[in-house]
């Protein structure tokens, strides 16, 4: 299992990204600012943008593993390396998710 840092053509990914988000026109909003990663198993499993916020704050902005390989611990792994990977920059990881009938921030304390 290998994660790495998407810096070009991160829209091919799109099938991911849309997962965790509907509309593409969302994903636009924060896929440039933000920097992508993308969990590889032989290929790619998982991807994850994240968002510096200021103050100390990560913001986790789209997680998502691939339907057939949910549940076998892909997303730890993403969540686990930012946690070690950012400690020292950040104190925070933030993770918010919506829908009609619920609204839900996690919060991670890195430190």
């Amino acid at each position: 299992m290998k994660i790495r840092e998407v810096n070009e053509n991160k829209k091919q990914f799109i099938s991911l990204l849309l997962l965790a988000d509907e509309k593409e026109s969302m994903v636009d909003r924060y896929l440039e600012k933000g920097t992508m990663y993308v969990l590889e198993d032989n290929d790619v499993k998982a991807e994850c943008v994240v968002t510096d916020e200021g103050n100390e704050i990560l913001e986790i902005k789209n997680i998502a593993v691939n339907p057939e390989n949910q549940e076998k611990g892909y997303g730890k792994a993403l969540i686990d390396f930012f946690a070690s990977k950012y400690a020292d920059e950040y104190s925070v990881l933030l993770v918010g998710t919506w829908n009609p009938s619920r609204n839900a921030i996690f919060t991670y304390l890195m430190r």
